[in-house]
């Protein structure tokens, strides 16, 4: 993806607070604005959508329930299609059809990377599922 150099002025509070967070995050000042404010233009066009910060990275979620990856997975592994999909998504996840519609609504710009956040989860399960295998053989002997 090509770049462009922005300048912009901020207060001291702000820079002091982007300073103190890039240092806590491991990151340059302009890495963490750049994602920042990535993820406020995204929160800008899809309301509801909030980013939270876990040991995988910052993650998208609903600004009131999981994150999107999870009720991804659930839309995807059902057979329904259109409404009655959206429905038992909403039904299986507790969540309202609307939230669901803005879970549905985000993944359809940011598919590639919602899939990838699956796949990690996934091969993060499977990991410790097989390392947990590996200590119960040795439990067994």
């Amino acid at each position: 993806m090509a770049s462009r150099h922005l300048s912009l002025r901020i207060d001291t509070d702000t820079l002091e607070r982007l300073e103190a967070e890039s240092r806590r995050a491991g990151q340059s000042r302009s890495q963490l604005a750049k994602a920042l404010l990535e993820e406020g233009l995204r929160m800008e066009v899809h309301p509801g959508i909030l980013f939270r910060s876990g040991p995988a990275g910052r993650r998208p979620g609903l600004a009131s329930g999981p994150d999107v990856w999870e009720v991804v997975r659930v839309f995807n592994g059902l057979r329904a299609q259109g409404d009655e999909a959206l429905r038992s998504t909403a039904e299986l996840t507790g969540l309202t059809p609307e939230q669901v519609r803005t879970v549905l609504s985000y993944y359809a710009e940011y598919g590639d990377e919602i899939d990838g956040w699956i796949r990690r989860v996934d091969q993060e399960a499977s990991r410790a599922e097989a390392a947990w295998r590996r200590e119960q053989e040795l439990l067994r002997r």
